[in-house]
């Protein structure tokens, strides 16, 4: 079955910080299997996209999440920063 971009799109933004919901509970939400979750946070995360995988907090993500976001924000200056982190519930 294929599903709408709007909706794909959608349904990553809430696997993302602030939100940062786990798969299994996404899936039982939206009636997606959680192996079609699982291969759009793949695809996703192949794009560039920071999609933790275990935990809400910053501190338990991957080395490879961490580095993503110190890619993403190396160039912005203090205010840039400031509002990234606010949109995805990071802390400085």
């Amino acid at each position: 079955m294929r599903y709408p971009a709007e909706r794909k799109e959608a349904i990553l933004k809430k696997m993302a910080p602030p939100m940062s919901i786990t798969i299994p509970e996404l899936a039982e939400q939206e009636g997606i299997t959680a192996t079609t979750l699982y291969n759009w946070r793949k695809q996703a995360r192949a794009r560039g996209q920071v999609l933790p995988s275990r935990s809400n907090e910053p501190d338990q993500w991957t080395s490879q999440e961490k580095f993503q976001i110190v890619l993403e924000t190396a160039p912005m200056n203090e205010a840039e920063l400031s509002a990234y982190c606010r949109e995805r519930g990071l802390y400085p």
